[in-house]
């Protein structure tokens, strides 16, 4: 899929645990490890919103779009 999910990087930028940003974000440490590796069909928008406040960045810091 050509859409890159960085949930990782800003995971290490912000020095941050997987499990701390699930239970800050209000979803499983499971549907947060789907989304970190790609296999997500889609994220809700109000999902995107809680991502970005919890880690302080922009929609364009989590996704990125290659070929």
């Amino acid at each position: 899929m050509p859409i890159i999910v960085n949930v990782d990087v800003m995971l290490a930028k912000r020095k941050m645990s997987s499990n701390e940003l699930a239970s800050k974000i209000g979803i499983s440490a499971v549907n947060l490890s789907i989304l970190k590796t790609g296999k997500a069909k889609g994220v809700r928008l109000s999902t995107l919103d809680a991502l970005c406040k919890a880690l302080d960045c922009q929609p364009g810091d989590l996704l990125e779009y290659r070929e």
